[in-house]
């Protein structure tokens, strides 16, 4: 049996190098780009679905090393949005 996943505080990591759409929908605003430094929490981009502008926020602090989208495009489950550099 594998142990629970960790969460809170535990589960903060600077190993998760991509932002993925959580859903599907257009990207409607970029907010960063290539370079800029981040932290937890702060929004990098928004996606609109169904209607409902989706904040999607950064899950670690570090910098952009890439955007994979640009503004209008439609995006799919899971697909990459930005990269973090190591």
């Amino acid at each position: 049996m594998q142990p629970p996943a960790p969460f809170g505080e535990a589960a903060q990591t600077t190993s998760i190098k991509e932002v993925k759409a959580p859903l599907p929908g257009v990207i409607v605003a970029i907010l960063v780009k290539p370079g800029d430094d981040v932290t937890r929490g702060k929004e990098l981009c928004t996606l609109e679905a169904m209607k409902m502008k989706n904040a999607i926020k950064s899950n670690r602090e570090g910098r952009i090393a890439s955007l994979e989208i640009a503004m209008g495009d439609q995006v799919s489950h899971g697909q990459v949005l930005m990269t973090f550099e190591d």
